[in-house]
């Protein structure tokens, strides 16, 4: 049974960075691809940072572009996402998913939450 963990959240004030991780157990990290999602208050969950098992390929949203990075390292079945220059409205609950999908920008953009295997989350709070 697939166990998908992330750390790293809390409360940081603006333009400062954040590295969540997500730790993976229980299915073949080598073979998942992992997407990074957030869902803000009276807000629909937004996938906004992908990353391919087959190629390392990414994807980000334009919400991230060139501010977040995710990386992977598959000898210790963990993913990544650095956050620099954060936002307020950054402020949301950041879950980590792992399918599948070579597709890095579908699954981003069309992962439901029935689908694939998905952490409990971990808030990040973007406040002076």
């Amino acid at each position: 049974q697939a166990q998908l963990v992330e750390s790293g959240g809390g409360l940081v004030q603006p333009g400062g960075s954040l590295r969540l991780s997500c730790a993976v157990s229980g299915i073949n990290f080598k073979y998942q691809s992992i997407g990074w999602f957030r869902q803000a208050p009276g807000k629909e969950r937004e996938g906004i940072s992908c990353i391919s098992y087959s190629d390392s390929s990414t994807y980000y949203a334009t919400s991230v572009q060139g501010r977040f990075t995710i990386s992977r390292d598959d000898a210790r079945n963990t993913a990544y996402l650095q956050m620099n220059n954060l936002k307020p409205e950054d402020t949301a609950v950041y879950y980590c998913a792992a399918d599948q999908i070579p597709n890095v920008q579908n699954m981003c953009n069309f992962l439901h939450p029935a689908f694939g295997s998905w952490g409990q989350g971990t808030q990040v709070t973007v406040s002076s």
